[in-house]
């Protein structure tokens, strides 16, 4: 049977994107085998700065875009409830996404396991960790953390299909179908229109497809389009947070909470006797912790 191929549209410093990073591993774990991804690199930002001015989240509307997307990212948190830490923005702003875009597709090139382990190091690294993602040294050096060839990653981070690749993403993403305008999921950014993100499509057999347009955050939303693909459903019901944490590694405790499927008061004592115990560690962040094998 073949595999539904879902085309993923998404920024590694997009804080929607991050608040999706629950329903995303939800939709993984129970279609385990049955999904392909494409991780299409939305080019956020050429250059944030002064002149920066992103609709969603009415990025640029006062003086300083820095201070309006600080408020952007805690509105986020709010809505989202994944840890966040916009102090990156007064202490050390990213200049542009284009590099870690591009980055993202390099790892791709491994496969796509590999290009989403990567795109969640450097999102992690971007969203509490406050690291300054925007380099080729700094990029490059996550290449371990994401268990890729170090090797095959550098050659492929300067390659000319790499460049044309992200290139062929930001024109997908500028062209949006009429389908995504309909639905609302249309913003404009340094002056031109973008999907909004995350936005989804899951292509099944022949000319099957499923759109998911802004609502890439909603994991039943997602689970419904890959089922209409003719994708399926291989794993239900609670999957244990230490079966979760085994499975994909750091996870927050909102996407704990997802996977479990367990009250947050229950899913927080057992998180924390398994800490006591020491057969999981904590991630401080700002706005609440990761766990991670002991």
């Amino acid at each position: 049977m073949m595999t539904v191929q879902v085309r993923f549209y998404t920024d590694p410093a997009c804080p929607w994107s991050w608040a999706a990073e629950p329903a995303l591993r939800r939709l993984m774990w129970e279609f385990d085998g049955e999904l392909e991804f494409v991780w299409v690199m939305g080019g956020l930002a050429r250059r944030y700065g002064r002149k920066y001015r992103d609709e969603e989240g009415r990025i640029g509307a006062g003086p300083d875009c820095y201070a309006d997307l600080i408020s952007h990212w805690l509105d986020v948190v709010d809505d989202g409830l994944m840890p966040a830490d916009p102090r990156i923005w007064t202490e050390s702003p990213l200049t542009s996404t284009y590099p870690a875009c591009q980055a993202v597709k390099a790892a791709a090139e491994q496969g796509w396991e590999a290009g989403y382990r990567y795109l969640r190091r450097v999102r992690e690294g971007i969203m509490f960790e406050r690291r300054k993602l925007d380099q080729p040294e700094a990029l490059r050096a996550e290449a371990a953390a994401a268990e890729l060839d170090r090797e095959r990653f550098e050659i492929d981070l300067l390659s000319e299909a790499t460049t044309k690749a992200f290139d062929a993403d930001l024109e997908e993403v500028r062209n949006p179908p009429d389908e995504a305008r309909e639905a609302g999921a249309i913003r404009r950014t340094e002056g031109h229109e973008r999907m909004s993100f995350p936005s989804a499509i899951f292509i099944g057999n022949g000319s099957s497809h499923h759109g998911i347009w802004g609502e890439a955050r909603s994991h039943p939303v997602l689970r419904d389009a890959a089922l209409a693909a003719g994708a399926r459903q291989v794993n239900d019901g609670a999957l244990e947070p230490a079966d979760a944490i085994r499975r994909f590694g750091r996870c927050a405790t909102r996407e704990l909470e997802v996977l479990a499927e367990k009250s947050l008061p229950l899913l927080e004592a057992e998180l924390w006797e398994m800490a006591r115990d020491r057969e999981l560690k904590t991630v401080r962040t700002l706005t609440g912790p990761l766990w991670e094998p002991a």
